[in-house]
């Protein structure tokens, strides 16, 4: 590997800290320049790489955490609901296929809709006057 000479000034208190480590056996003022030249330029390409993907990392963040937010919103919602229906409906008797039958109906009529909405991008929740009803 080619070398470069290069003359540069240290205060005093650095220099005298180098000159006891570059003191100890198998070392070099020039090995430990080097060492800690490479070690700092590293750091910086490190921190370059994380200035950049910082607001990136962040953003997703915050979209992660809004999903977050939204999903409890909705598992509260249909547990409560849920909690809600089965306290007021009254169950089915075992011989009532007509209260069955209607019953299967409408979830299938649920499932259609719910199946609508989600392929179309609407949003239920998010106002009447933009889902078109």
């Amino acid at each position: 590997m080619e070398k470069i000479r290069h003359q540069l000034f240290l205060p005093k208190p650095v220099s005298d800290r180098l000159q006891a480590l570059a003191a100890r056996p198998g070392a070099s003022k020039s090995a430990i320049l080097v060492d800690a030249v490479t070690a700092w330029l590293n750091r910086r390409g490190a921190s370059e790489l994380e200035d950049r993907f910082a607001i990136r990392l962040d953003r997703l963040t915050q979209a992660i955490g809004r999903v977050d937010r939204d999903t409890y919103v909705i598992l509260e919602t249909l547990a409560l609901f849920i909690r809600f229906e089965l306290a007021i409906q009254t169950p089915l008797a075992e011989n009532d296929q007509a209260g069955r039958a209607l019953g299967a109906k409408r979830f299938e009529a649920f499932v259609t809709q719910v199946g609508r909405q989600v392929s179309t991008g609407r949003r239920t929740l998010a106002g009447s006057s933009e889902n078109g009803e």
